[in-house]
């Protein structure tokens, strides 16, 4: 499909394959794994997590993890876009961020990293901004454009949390090969406005009915919105998930003191960690490729 403009832990391997019993077909799985990669020598990687409303600290947590199950993976983390230098270094950047913008100098120097090859692993609300209005009303407006337009979409709202599916789109792309032609989930659902062609390889039905109280796009037809997916520009690529909310206790200040439930949401689900390892190292394959040819 084409658009247009229960546990908590982290999920380990499994020697030789993939905490679902599924490797990343042959192409990707080969190009990362035979000599041309350690040729390669190591990957540098870049994380931003930060934003509102959001655990940050266990996303994080769980992304490094992931990260480190690889030695050639090295890492610096961020709490912004706008260490302009560690991006020039970079092979991989990943973020988890919410409304958190970037200034326009660093928009177009992310748009230059993946035109020139960067490889951007892109989740949840990193395609994000929130603006409170006086009536309480929170508004997504497109403050960002540049950005969006590499990202490839821009985030209008999500009813409450809830049960929801989410479905196969090309369920023989290397990305998802094997895994469940649908699978239900406990997390935002999160609708978009796209703002690039991107190949859409997981989506969700949403139905217009269910409650979008509280934002200003709160009337939004029932459609399909993207899930998982690819959007390709100059010589690299973004890949963006918009599973993963959580949230604990105190990531609500300053509008709540308290929340009283922690959020962990599609995280306690084995097939986010599977979605996010196939998702690495596709892109790292991409990484090594380039450096190898």
């Amino acid at each position: 499909m084409e658009f247009g403009a229960k546990s908590l832990r982290h999920v380990p391997s499994t020697p030789g394959g993939s905490s679902c019993g599924v490797d990343v077909n042959g192409s990707v799985a080969e190009s990362y794994s035979d000599e041309a990669a350690n040729s390669a020598g190591s990957l540098q990687c870049v994380l931003v997590a930060a934003g509102p409303f959001h655990d940050i600290d266990f996303a994080r947590l769980e992304i490094l993890k992931l990260l480190a199950e690889d030695e050639r993976i090295r890492v610096r983390v961020f709490e912004d876009f706008e260490n302009l230098v560690a991006l020039e270094n970079a092979d991989v950047l990943m973020s988890y961020t919410c409304n958190l913008m970037p200034s326009l100098e660093a928009q177009q120097r992310l748009r230059d990293f993946v035109r020139r090859g960067g490889q951007f692993f892109a989740l949840h609300g990193s395609n994000s901004v929130l603006e409170f209005l006086d009536d309480g009303r929170v508004a997504t407006p497109d403050s960002m454009p540049v950005f969006s337009e590499l990202l490839g979409s821009r985030f209008l709202a999500h009813p409450p949390i809830s049960e929801y599916t989410v479905c196969a789109a090309k369920p023989e792309h290397p990305l998802i090969k094997g895994l469940p032609k649908s699978f239900t989930t406990k997390d935002e659902q999160y609708l978009v406005a796209m703002s690039a062609d991107v190949e859409v390889l997981l989506d969700t039905h949403y139905n217009g009915r269910d409650s979008l109280e509280g934002f200003v796009d709160d009337d939004l037809p029932e459609a399909r919105h993207p899930v998982f997916y690819l959007r390709r520009l100059g010589e690299g690529c973004v890949l963006y998930l918009t599973l993963g909310h959580c949230r604990g206790h105190y990531d609500m200040q300053p509008l709540l003191d308290w929340w009283p439930e922690v959020d962990r949401c599609g995280w306690e689900q084995p097939i986010i960690y599977e979605l996010l390892r196939r998702g690495i190292r596709w892109l790292c394959a991409n990484s090594v490729a380039q450096k190898t040819n």
